[in-house]
């Protein structure tokens, strides 16, 4: 069953427990709001430690500089 939320006077959403937990969210987190037709996405944004080696193995021979555009 898909967890339900209210959204306050204040246009505040208060996400239910079941769904931090499953997502491992916490307190003080950022979160980006990508509006998806009728709906919106949201996405925690990752920490630097998270994002540390996520190009690892890049091939930046084909790589586009500033100077490459008109």
């Amino acid at each position: 069953m898909p967890a339900i939320t209210t959204l306050s006077s204040k246009y505040q959403i208060s996400i239910p427990k079941s769904v931090r937990d499953e997502q491992h969210w916490q307190s003080g987190q950022q979160f980006v709001f990508i509006p998806k037709g009728k709906g919106v996405l949201m996405i925690p944004v990752p920490s630097f430690e998270q994002l540390k080696g996520i190009a690892a193995g890049a091939d930046s021979a084909d790589f586009r500089d500033r100077n490459d555009r008109f």
